[in-house]
C-alpha cells in the first residue's frame, strides 16, 4: 500500500494529520505530507484507520494504491 497527498487538491484543513498523526504531518506550505507512504492500511498499524482517513478528506486529496 502506497499512500500520498494530492497537494494541488489539498485545502491544508490538518484532518488527516489531526487522525493520522504517524502517516501525516502539515508542511511548511500549509499542505499535509506524508510522512509513512508505506502504513499497511490495517486499522490501528499505523494508529489509525488510513481507509476511513482517506474517505473523509473534504478535498479527497488523499491518495491510496
Amino acid at each position: 500500500m502506497q499512500i500520498s497527498i494530492d497537494k494541488s487538491a489539498c485545502l491544508g484543513c490538518g484532518m488527516c494529520a489531526q487522525k493520522c498523526s504517524q502517516v501525516f504531518k502539515m508542511g511548511d506550505d500549509g499542505k499535509s505530507e506524508v510522512i509513512n507512504p508505506t502504513c499497511c492500511g490495517n486499522e490501528g498499524c499505523c494508529g489509525c484507520d488510513i481507509n476511513e482517513t482517506a474517505k473523509e478528506c473534504p478535498a479527497n486529496a488523499i491518495k491510496i494504491d
